[in-house]
């Protein structure tokens, strides 16, 4: 257990009856071994950490992740972002979740370079710290780099960094908030797909000369991808299906739960993201199976409504979800964040220029304008509840 000097006395006192040793950080970065016990070193398939799920989509999972889950996901990280000693990463996502935890830290800790962890994601502060800490890179979630956006807009100018590149994950980052992020900085944006039960990253574009493809989450890195059918079949490339994972990263299984619930044959542990690899090998997410709304009968995935709003020039975030519909099931809902500057924003306008970009199924029936959407504790939109959270239902 590592702890500051001083904090959570009771947790010390518990961890000292436990056998636990027990690592305290004083001011001056000296640590004092305050448990005698010294147990055995733990071997690579030991359990390391339990972490659950965003639960994004319904009730977190546990998820057990091994010593050689977690050493074989840092490696591959700073391997695919080329990590040196002389890199520093801002990290502003929570290190109780698996993005900051191991797509940050450990990846650093991997390559010998740093990370300055911050208190939390701050829009105000942002700015500041990457020109007061001059980091190499940062990694967040798409709803960061937004409000990073919103922010940069008036410091553009003058603002100096020492970015060489910028990294998304945990969600889908639209292609325009991924342009606008390249030419507001002047770097390149990596977009991973990660999650908890692959011990964070499952694919990544590749950095430069690689080519980069806005949309796509990228190529398989360190772990094995394939699309299948609800069946476990898998389905010819370029086809749609829920994804499947498996390798050294991915997890055993979750805890309490039956794992035919959860795998295709041959252990590919299914995800519940719906999408399709195309002939190169690139990975394109199109939702996950649960987000999906289901419109009397048509499916409908929120990322292609979410990238239409989001093309409009007054709107800086945008989140779509299902509504409740007595007699389609549901419906078309969405969220609206006005873009800096923008004192007001027409409900009309919005549909109306929706109308002209899609189908006439997928304009959102209900279209609300806050200052802020709603998010979870690790800065993900949860889409399911968002309708009740609104107070449109």
């Amino acid at each position: 257990m590592l702890l500051t000097d001083g904090n959570s006395p009771a947790a010390v006192e518990a961890a000292v009856e436990l056998g636990i040793p027990v690592l305290l950080l004083s001011p001056e970065l000296t640590v004092d071994n305050v448990s005698a016990a010294s147990p055995a070193a733990p071997a690579p398939g030991d359990v390391a950490l339990v972490l659950h799920t965003s639960g994004t989509t319904g009730r977190p999972k546990r998820v057990p992740l091994t010593h050689a889950n977690l050493a074989f996901s840092a490696a591959n990280i700073a391997r695919s972002l080329e990590l040196s000693p002389a890199d520093r990463c801002l990290n502003v996502m929570p290190l109780f979740h698996i993005h900051g935890l191991v797509g940050v830290l450990l990846a650093s800790l991997h390559a010998g370079s740093s990370a300055i962890c911050t208190p939390g994601f701050d829009a105000f502060k942002f700015l500041g710290w990457l020109e007061d800490q001059q980091p190499t890179w940062y990694s967040a979630v798409p709803t960061i780099h937004q409000a990073v956006l919103s922010r940069s807009k008036t410091r553009q100018s003058d603002l100096r960094h020492a970015l060489r590149f910028i990294r998304s994950a945990s969600s889908a980052l639209p292609p325009s908030v991924l342009g606008d992020l390249e030419e507001a900085f002047g770097v390149p944006v990596i977009e991973a797909y990660g999650m908890t039960e692959a011990s964070h990253q499952v694919a990544a574009n590749p950095l430069p000369p690689g080519e980069r493809r806005p949309g796509s989450v990228g190529i398989p890195a360190g772990v094995e991808v394939r699309a299948f059918t609800p069946d476990g079949e898998a389905v010819p490339t370029g086809n749609e299906g829920e994804i499947g994972i498996r390798g050294p990263s991915v997890t055993a299984g979750y805890e309490g739960i039956d794992p035919s619930t959860f795998t295709f044959p041959g252990d590919w542990l299914r995800t519940g993201d719906q999408g399709r690899i195309d002939s190169d090998g690139y990975i394109w997410l199109t939702g996950r199976l649960k987000e999906l709304i289901n419109r009397g009968g048509e499916k409908i995935s929120p990322r292609e409504i979410e990238e239409v709003l989001l093309s409009h020039p007054s709107v800086a975030q945008a989140v779509v979800f299902a509504l409740a519909h007595d007699t389609l099931g549901e419906d078309v809902g969405a969220a609206v964040v006005p873009s800096t500057g923008i004192s007001s924003l027409d409900v009309a306008v919005l549909r109306n220029f929706a109308a002209e970009r899609l189908a006439a199924f997928k304009v959102p029936r209900k279209v609300a304008i806050v200052e802020q959407i709603p998010l979870g504790p690790t800065g993900k939109a949860q889409r399911v509840g968002m309708a009740a959270r609104l107070g449109l239902e």
